[in-house]
């Protein structure tokens, strides 16, 4: 070798090595671009997994390509800044919460949303808690993540000619995705036990680095269990409830005895969401083993768990019977010498109730020193709720506050907005996304000027039609059709588009814009002004009205007069997502108000330019100033669903037709819409600064975490 690297080259492929095995490369793009020069067409079809990419490639391959200059230097650089960035010690937590170092937090979460290549999440509880950890790791707050390693996944959704949703679970390889085996120091798995039913369950431990935090995956696939509970982590929300009450005690229950059993001594729990909330009996378990009474021990654990509640309605809290909790707690109660009758009361709103069956939320409330929903409009919503749980005569005395979610914006960006935003904001603005000042600058067209911005907006709209064409090609093979014939007639570069992703559960009302039809329709084929409309999500395998609505679209997709202005894209995940965040140019959200605890999807746009046309619920109805995006309606609602559908559907096409229409149509001489574009500043400055998690993380630590 003639470079000065060639010495060094088995080092720097070792290190190659550790940097696949941490995700921080899922938001670093000059990570990604080493990982798609190495192996091109592996890149893509392990849906942009390094670990896959180095599999496939030989030490010896990678020694002859660092004798590259150009490509060793790259490759080094990003080392070096991955090194730099998991040794840096002037972090945020440094500096506002120095004493969380001595005592880390544990955050668990029945799911984790990270990225495209680890399919082990479900939809925006686990999104939200893999942007969680990774602004974290960002901020420097020592943090755990525990949850399950489900090695079917959620699962895999193909479009069947008719419209309908088909599953299919294809199993994960551990050898093949970012994470490693928890060992010991003789290389064996580190193992836990839980006690379900009469029966031990053994489990060891998956783990995945997401920058400076560590994510425990739980894993009961062992020979020495049981096939039934062998399978207890295999899906994710897999089977019935008595596969769920089983999931909840190996998440929460062994979660903590995980911990423990590798010496991490977590000052705080943080349970996101209900699931994980038996680990609050673990720990009352532990303190009374410990020779604490049991007022003592449970005053050990308020003081030591925090509780975020995502769910605003009754019927969407895990419930257990009290047959069930007899059932399958008995061989834990043992160890807890207590019975079951002193343990339902903890999970009942009414605790002298014996026919209220055991609730995980009301568990978690009543073990939590604090508590939290995910909007303002979520936390008063939890109040009410949760009223009788607390004994009081009124929902403003209810301890349940909130903290607005938010997103990794770093996560959720496309290499072009990436280098977009470096061009015009500088080197630095990566590590100040919650400061209003840095973004500021872009209400400003001296620095980015409005043919500067659209020709920005109109290259990541052609980068999403073109995404979509790739991906409907292998669809219409499928159907028999040649796509060839059809692929120009699918989606335009020069029409509004819009687009809405998310769980198509019935309350999100995926096909409220097609309720009056001809009206609709009469958008979508106009001459001059037309739209298209592009949908993607996944329904609950259980849940046939939500594929009942998925066919719906499915079926509009198909109509002759339609085609190609309404796409419907199978197999929705979080690569889907970004493309299409990044590329439309309105997001569309329609919940029934105010059944959107919160919502994400549209926070993800406005980095790139997108803008939000949204029902005042969940954060939006913060969001939104009048002058940042579009809101469908007041902040207000009727009773009657069927009543409030028809006045939703009425005031969204009012929305695009007097204003959203209208005002990305109506362009300068020189073919730019102004005013459009000054909408677009304005969801720039008032939003990202205000709904990333850098900002939701630093308020969990000040509001919830430290204990001051």
């Amino acid at each position: 070798m003639t470079n000065g690297y060639i010495k060094e080259a088995e080092n720097i492929i070792a290190r190659l090595h550790k940097l696949a095995r941490n995700i921080w490369w899922t938001w670093t793009p000059r990570a990604q671009d080493i990982f798609l020069e190495l192996a091109e067409q592996k890149w893509h079809t392990s849906n942009h997994n390094a670990v896959a990419v180095l599999n496939s490639t030989s030490d010896q391959e990678l020694r002859a390509r660092l004798c590259d200059r150009d490509f060793a230097e790259r490759v080094v650089k990003v080392l070096d800044e991955f090194d730099y960035y998991m040794s840096r010690e002037d972090t945020w937590c440094t500096k506002h919460a120095p004493e969380l170092f001595e005592n880390p937090v544990a955050y668990f979460s029945m799911e984790f949303g990270l990225h495209e290549c680890l399919p082990i999440y479900s939809g925006g509880l686990g999104v939200l808690a893999g942007d969680h950890t990774k602004s974290a790791s960002d901020l420097g707050v020592p943090l755990y993540g525990v949850s399950l390693f489900y090695r079917y996944g959620y699962f895999k959704q193909s479009i069947q000619p008719d419209g309908w949703q088909q599953e299919s679970y294809p199993s994960i390889n551990p050898g093949e995705i970012p994470v490693e085996l928890v060992v010991d120091e003789s290389g064996e798995p580190v193992t836990a036990e839980v006690e379900i039913a009469h029966n031990t369950v053994t489990f060891h431990a998956w783990r995945i680095n997401v920058g400076r935090v560590t994510i425990y995956l739980l894993d009961t696939d062992r020979a020495e269990n049981e096939l039934h509970h062998r399978d207890i982590t295999a899906h994710v929300y897999g089977g019935d409830s008595t596969t769920r009450i089983m999931q909840e005690i190996v998440l929460g229950i062994g979660g903590v005895r995980f911990l423990r059993k590798i010496g991490v001594e977590p000052g705080v729990f943080h349970m996101n969401e209900g699931h994980p909330a038996f680990l609050t009996l673990e720990l009352l378990r532990e303190n009374i083993k410990g020779g604490k009474s049991r007022e003592e021990a449970e005053a050990w654990v308020k003081n030591h768990c925090v509780f975020t509640t995502h769910t605003p309605v009754p019927a969407g809290h895990d419930r257990f019977s009290r047959d069930m909790m007899e059932y399958i707690m008995a061989g834990f109660l043992k160890s807890l010498d207590m019975n079951l009758s002193e343990i339902m009361p903890l999970g009942r709103v009414n605790p002298d109730d014996p026919e209220e069956p055991f609730c995980m939320t009301v568990l978690a409330l009543k073990l939590s020193r604090a508590a939290n929903g995910v909007s303002e409009l979520h936390g008063r919503v939890s109040r009410e709720m949760w009223k009788d749980v607390f004994n009081v005569d009124s929902p403003d005395k209810v301890p349940i506050g909130h903290v607005t979610n938010g997103v990794h914006s770093l996560g959720w960006m496309t290499n072009r907005t990436r280098d977009f935003w470096q061009r015009h904001l500088g080197s630095k603005w990566i590590y100040y996304l919650k400061n209003p000042i840095i973004w500021e600058q872009v209400s400003d067209p001296e620095l980015i000027s409005d043919e500067e911005i659209w020709a920005f907006r109109y290259a990541l709209r052609r980068d999403l039609i073109e995404f979509v064409r790739r991906k409907l090609k292998s669809y219409y093979q499928k159907q028999g059709t040649d796509f060839h014939q059809v692929a120009d007639k699918i989606l335009s570069p020069d029409v509004l588009t819009i687009g809405f992703a998310r769980r198509f559960a019935t309350y999100k009302r995926a096909p409220l814009i097609f309720r009056f039809f001809d009206e609709v329709l009469s958008l979508f084929t106009d001459d001059k002004r037309p739209i298209q409309i592009i949908f993607a999500g996944k329904a609950h395998p259980r849940d046939d009205a939500g594929k009942r609505y998925i066919q719906e679209i499915v079926g509009y997709a198909k109509n002759p007069l339609l085609f190609g202005k309404v796409v419907f894209l199978e197999n929705y995940d979080i690569n889907i997502a970004r493309h299409m965040i990044s590329g439309v140019d309105v997001w569309l959200n329609t919940p029934r108000r105010p059944l959107e605890a919160s919502g994400t999807s549209g926070m993800k746009i406005s980095v790139h330019g997108g803008i939000n046309c949204s029902i005042l619920d969940g954060w939006w109805r913060e969001g939104y100033d009048g002058t940042n995006g579009f809101a469908i309606g007041d902040d207000g609602g009727v009773e009657e669903p069927e009543k409030q559908d028809e006045i939703d559907a009425a005031n969204l096409l009012k929305v695009l037709k007097e204003h959203v229409i209208p005002e990305f149509y109506d362009r300068d001489e020189t073919g730019i819409p102004r005013r459009w574009i000054q909408r677009m500043r304005r969801s720039m400055t008032s939003l990202i600064p205000m709904f990333n998690t850098d900002r939701m993380v630093s308020d969990y630590v000040l509001k919830y975490y430290l204990d001051r």
